[in-house]
C-alpha cells in the first residue's frame, strides 16, 4: 500500500455553547477589526455574534448569497475595505462561508467560520464563484478558514428539511472521497465514520428538529466528511452539482442529495473498497437504492425534474461536464451523463 496524506492546519472547536468561546478565538488570531458575514436570514444570527465581538466587530454584510455571485463577492470585498476589516466571521450556511472564502482569496484576510449547516466548505481549501451563469471553482489555502467553531445549539433552528438535504450533501463529499484517486486509509475512515454517524441522526433529526444530541451527531459527521472533501479530490458527482447550481440555480443540497444515488451506481462497481466501505456504513447491500429510499423517506426530493431541471437542458450540461477534464473510477461519455442525468430527472431509484 502507498499513498500520501497531507493534513490540512486547521483548528477546531466543538461543542455544544462553543460560540460563546467566540471572543477567545479572536484574541488567540490577534484580530481586532472582523466583518461578520450573514446571508438576510440570519441577519439576526449575525448581530447576535456581533453582540458576542463587541467592539471587535466593525461591520456587518448580510448579503450572501447561494453559489456566490461575483457581484456579491465584490460588495462584500469593498464592505471589508470600507471599514478596514483586518479579519471576517463567516456565521451561517456554504453560501456564507463561501463567501467568506471570496474575501480571502482576493485580500488575503483571516477567516473565521461558524456554520450552522452540514455543508462542510469550512474544512476545505475549495472556493467558488459564479459569473454569468458558470460556476468557476478552485483550491487555495488563502481561504482556508482560521478557526472553525461547530456548536450544535446553532443547528436546532435548521429546518427539517433542509437538515436532511444539507446532510445528504455531506454524505457525497465523503462517497467521492472514498473513490477519490488521492484517498487515503485516514480519509477513508474519516469518510466511512462521517456516513455512518450521519445517517443515523438524521431520522432522529427529520422527527424531532430539536434533539441536541442528534444534531450533534449529525455535525460531527459533517465535519468529518467535509474534512474529507478538503483532502481529496472530487469527481463527476460534484461536477454536475457545481453546473447544474452555477447554471441553471438549483438549490445546492437538494441537487447534492437527488444526483447523489445515480452517481453512486455508476461509479462504485468501479470502486470496490469504496462500495463496501458504504455498504458497512449504510448496513446495506446496495448502497445506490439505500441512499434513493433514505432521503425519500426523510422527504427530501426524488428527481431533478422536482427541482426545475428539463431534459432540454441537457446539451448544456453534458458540454460543460466534458469541457474539463476531472479524475473519475469511470471513463464520463456523453451518453452516460445523458442516461445518468435521464434517471436522476425521472427519480428512476425513488422507492
Amino acid at each position: 500500500m502507498t499513498f500520501t496524506y497531507e493534513a490540512l492546519p486547521m483548528r477546531v472547536v466543538f461543542g455544544t455553547g462553543s460560540l460563546r468561546r467566540l471572543p477567545q478565538e479572536v484574541e488567540r488570531l490577534g484580530l481586532r477589526r472582523l466583518l461578520v458575514l450573514s446571508t438576510p436570514c440570519q441577519r439576526a444570527l449575525a448581530e447576535h455574534a456581533a453582540g458576542l465581538l463587541g467592539d471587535a466587530c466593525v461591520a456587518l454584510f448580510t448579503g450572501a448569497r447561494t453559489h456566490v455571485p461575483v457581484e456579491v463577492a465584490e460588495a462584500a470585498r469593498t464592505a471589508a475595505h470600507d471599514a478596514d476589516a483586518d479579519g471576517c466571521l463567516a456565521i451561517g450556511g456554504g453560501s456564507t462561508i463561501g463567501l467568506g472564502k471570496a474575501i480571502a482569496l482576493s485580500s488575503g484576510l483571516p477567516v473565521i467560520s461558524v456554520p450552522t449547516t452540514y455543508a462542510g466548505s469550512e474544512m476545505t481549501t475549495v472556493w467558488g464563484l459564479t459569473e454569468d451563469g458558470r460556476k468557476r471553482t478552485g483550491r487555495d489555502r488563502a481561504v482556508l478558514p482560521r478557526s472553525v467553531l461547530y456548536d450544535p445549539e446553532l443547528t436546532v433552528g435548521l429546518p427539517a428539511d433542509l437538515s436532511v438535504t444539507s446532510g445528504f450533501n455531506a454524505i457525497a463529499h465523503a462517497v467521492e472521497a472514498l473513490y477519490a484517486p488521492d484517498a487515503s486509509p485516514i480519509v477513508s475512515l474519516m469518510a466511512e465514520e462521517g456516513v455512518r454517524s450521519l445517517v443515523a441522526a438524521l431520522p432522529v433529526v427529520a422527527a424531532d428538529p430539536g434533539d441536541l444530541r442528534a444534531r450533534t451527531d449529525a455535525l460531527r459527521g459533517a465535519w468529518l466528511s467535509g474534512a474529507c472533501l478538503g483532502a481529496t479530490t472530487m469527481s463527476l458527482h460534484h461536477k454536475l452539482c457545481h453546473i447544474l447550481g452555477g447554471t441553471f440555480d438549483l438549490p445546492h443540497a437538494a441537487t447534492h442529495t437527488v444526483l447523489l444515488p445515480y452517481v453512486a451506481a455508476f461509479n462504485l462497481p468501479a470502486a470496490p473498497a469504496a462500495e463496501h466501505a458504504l455498504r458497512r456504513a449504510l448496513a446495506t447491500d446496495d448502497v445506490p437504492k439505500h441512499l434513493a429510499r433514505a432521503s425519500a423517506e426523510l422527504g427530501a426530493p426524488c428527481s431533478l425534474a422536482e427541482l426545475g431541471l428539463t431534459e432540454r437542458d441537457f446539451d448544456e450540461i453534458t458540454a460543460q461536464a466534458q469541457a474539463q477534464p476531472y479524475a473519475n473510477p469511470r471513463p464520463v461519455t456523453e451518453d452516460v451523463l445523458r442516461s445518468l442525468l435521464a434517471d436522476a430527472l425521472k427519480g428512476t431509484l425513488a422507492p
